[in-house]
């Protein structure tokens, strides 16, 4: 299948560029494609996989998390409040944190599902209409989203276009 031997290549390429043995974890985004695209690369052995829509991810990746717990599945799309509650349902990984309301809208939910590990996103260029939080507010912020006790455990940076 196609997947697999572009997920092989992009391996090897890894690989070929990095002089130890922990390599990054390869996020296949599966956003906009149906599950029977996907097949393949789940029986291959993938775990990571992508999605930016939360009713899209429920309702193509719900059946198969539950047949496989080794799956794990990014939002890498910026999550509105009210979705928190559905995202928390299926989501290991929320790479878009970006704003306090939504911090208290995850400690608040989360209370009663699992706690997902949590990217905060980063606007370093500080372009008005990126989402994102202003690189200078950073360390407040990640304070605030600790204080909350919430899983944080990096950044999702914007660059801007140039």
């Amino acid at each position: 299948h196609n997947s697999i031997k572009n997920l092989i290549y992009i391996e090897d390429l890894i690989k070929s560029k990095v002089n130890h043995d922990k390599l990054p974890k390869i996020i296949a985004v599966s956003k906009t494609f149906p599950i029977a695209n996907i097949l393949p690369l789940i029986d291959h052995g993938h775990l990571h996989y992508g999605e930016n829509k939360v009713q899209e991810a429920l309702d193509k990746w719900t059946d198969i998390k539950n047949k496989n717990h080794n799956i794990q599945l990014h939002l890498i799309g910026r999550l509105q409040t009210n979705k928190v509650k559905f995202a928390l349902r299926i989501f290991d990984y929320i790479h878009s944190l970006d704003s306090k309301k939504l911090d208290n809208k995850l400690a608040d939910d989360r209370k009663t599902k699992k706690k997902p590990k949590i990217f905060i996103q980063v606007n370093i260029g500080n372009e008005e209409q990126k989402s994102g939080i202003n690189k200078e507010k950073l360390g407040d912020f990640y304070k605030f989203c600790k204080d909350l006790n919430l899983d944080v455990i990096g950044t999702m940076c914007i660059p801007p276009n140039d």
